[in-house]
């Protein structure tokens, strides 16, 4: 029997802990001081206040003034923070638990640098951690909370640098409904699964488009932009230094994304005509992951594209949802952008 300590009660920190529960593992669920409510409710109830599922038997439950208590003895500890959480987690988590303890992060982003890179967040953890050498290690492909909670079938992938932390890692949590790919190319990864977000707003612009066209939902304008998307997330991933074979990642997450959520909801609202602003009203104001990968992208293709390293016709999709964002403009597939000639 292994511990795992995951700090972060949000929905996937909480629903990765399924399968090592049931794989016969300990495992601790410590909230932010943003999951006071969750913590308590589970304490209570058993049940998880937003992922609105029971928790496996034997969980067991810490405030976040109790994390010390909840890393005693851990031989893993997972990031179960949000993107927008990565800041606090680096200065209150990373910053002071022992270079032994091995991490996996469920963070999908990446930041975009003055020279135009792409900087995942295991690299930017050990970038602003100087001197600490952590192993950290990250989760990536087409994976919900909801159906990992509900044990439908996925593929995902652990990367990190270490093949063997990897093995052990996959020890812990491969089980028949949740299998486990692994990887030394965290770029490849990381990048592939986190530039999907703002690619499921460019695919839900159809579902408005076509709302407000007729009323009717249409599947040939999502499957013309989904090809796009991956087409531009292949160059993305090639751009960050990643393997082409991390495609398979970024357009099973995608496929994932596009059916529900927040990324949905706004490209739904833009492709019927609601401005961006007024959109963000209609969700409350909410920070959305992908329009913040979106943008964080695009302002790094725009700097390559500036030093003559990419160019402005191999991303016509993800340069409309920018100006869609950040330039007040209006929705205009750019579709003859798309075309191509081909010979053998």
């Amino acid at each position: 029997m292994r511990i795992i300590t995951i700090v972060g009660a949000g929905l996937m920190g909480s629903s990765i802990g399924f399968p090592a529960r049931e794989n016969g593992h300990e495992v601790r669920l410590v909230g932010t001081p943003l999951d006071r409510e969750i913590i308590e409710h589970a304490k209570k109830t058993g049940e998880h206040l937003t992922l609105q599922r029971r928790l496996p038997d034997g969980y067991k439950y810490y405030q976040f003034e109790q994390m010390g208590e909840a890393l005693s003895g851990a031989d893993l500890l997972v990031s179960g923070v949000s993107s927008f959480g990565v800041d606090w987690f680096e200065h209150e988590v990373l910053s002071v638990i022992p270079e032994s303890l091995p991490v996996l992060c469920v963070t999908k982003g990446l930041q975009d640098t003055e020279d135009g890179a792409l900087i995942p967040y295991p690299y930017l953890y050990k970038q602003h951690l100087k001197g600490r050498k952590l192993n950290i290690n990250a989760v990536g492909g087409p994976c919900t909370s909801y159906e990992l909670a509900d044990h439908d079938p996925t593929e995902v992938c652990f990367c990190g640098e270490d093949m063997q932390t990897l093995r052990a890692m996959k020890e812990m949590f491969e089980c028949p409904y949740y299998h486990i790919s692994l990887s030394t190319d965290i770029a490849g990864v990381e990048c592939a699964v986190a530039i999907k977000n703002g690619y499921a707003l460019a695919v839900s612009l159809a579902v408005g488009l076509s709302e407000k066209r007729d009323g009717k939902l249409h599947y040939n304008s999502q499957a013309a932009l989904f090809g796009q998307s991956v087409r531009e997330m292949r160059r993305l991933i090639a751009l960050c230094g990643g393997h082409d074979d991390n495609i398979i990642y970024a357009a099973g997450d995608l496929y994932v994304t596009i059916f529900g959520g927040r990324s949905r909801k706004i490209g739904a609202l833009l492709g019927r005509g609601v401005d961006f602003d007024k959109a963000m009203e209609e969700l409350h104001g909410l920070t959305l992951e992908s329009v913040v990968i979106a943008t964080r992208t695009a302002n790094a293709v725009k700097k390559l594209i500036a030093k003559g390293a990419a160019s402005a016709n191999d991303f016509p999709l993800l340069l409309h949802i920018d100006a869609l964002i950040n330039d007040g403009a209006k929705v205009n597939i750019p579709w003859a952008a798309f075309e191509t000639e081909f010979t053998t």
